[in-house]
């Protein structure tokens, strides 16, 4: 069995379970994902799927990768990804792959991109308390003493300052999986997940917990 798959950050809602609770929970558009490859320990030395997710132009296909798809149905797709596999050898290139991999109560880690906040002062990257607002300050939001003066005369390297802020790769783990509708591809995941909406992410089965 395929241990993931890749898909799409819906946006998030209130969920009301069985029992009356109400939950704040993540919609996923999980796949359909084709298979473009298949990966074996005789020729590749591991064993994996290569998974393609959301079509795209062929005029927007390089050349290397137009002939790489062509194993998989001549469609290009716009994400590619490799997801580990108990036995690859049961799956084809073209192959459908889709939700019905996973079930309800399951946990799973989900990695993204983090949302790009642009240039950021230390209070926000960092989490500074900042200075004193007080009787004429001027250092309210600045980080304060950044180096020495005599020895060593220079900022010393992973000071925490100012800079870009986002855009990083995350992975959140043992997210639980409230509800599965296979005929819509809709995943709904208890909590939150990196990135924003319409952010594309992978969702991996993990290897301990229930």
């Amino acid at each position: 069995m395929c241990k993931g798959m890749i898909g799409k950050k819906i946006g998030m809602v209130s969920y009301f379970t069985g029992s009356g609770e109400c939950c704040p929970v993540t919609v996923i558009q999980l796949g359909p994902c084709i298979v473009t490859q298949v990966k074996n320990k005789e020729s590749d030395g591991y064993q994996a799927l290569q998974l393609g997710f959301r079509e795209k132009k062929a005029s927007r296909t390089n050349k290397p990768m137009a002939g790489h798809f062509k194993k998989s149905g001549n469609k290009p797709y716009a994400i590619v990804k490799e997801f580990a596999a108990d036995n690859p050898s049961d799956y084809s290139c073209g192959q459908e792959i889709k939700a019905d991999i996973f079930r309800v109560g399951e946990r799973v880690a989900v990695s993204g991109f983090s949302k790009g906040r642009g240039f950021s002062g230390v209070i926000k990257r960092h989490g500074f308390s900042g200075g004193c607002k007080t009787h004429g300050s001027h250092s309210i939001r600045i980080p304060g003493s950044i180096g020495c003066s005599a020895w060593p005369a220079h900022v010393i390297k992973g000071k925490k300052m100012p800079g870009h802020y986002g855009v990083e790769k995350h992975t959140v783990k043992n997210l639980k999986v409230i509800d599965i509708r296979i005929e819509d591809n809709i995943m709904l995941l208890k909590g939150s997940v990196p990135g924003a909406n319409s952010a594309y992410v992978t969702i991996h089965k993990q290897k301990f917990g229930k």
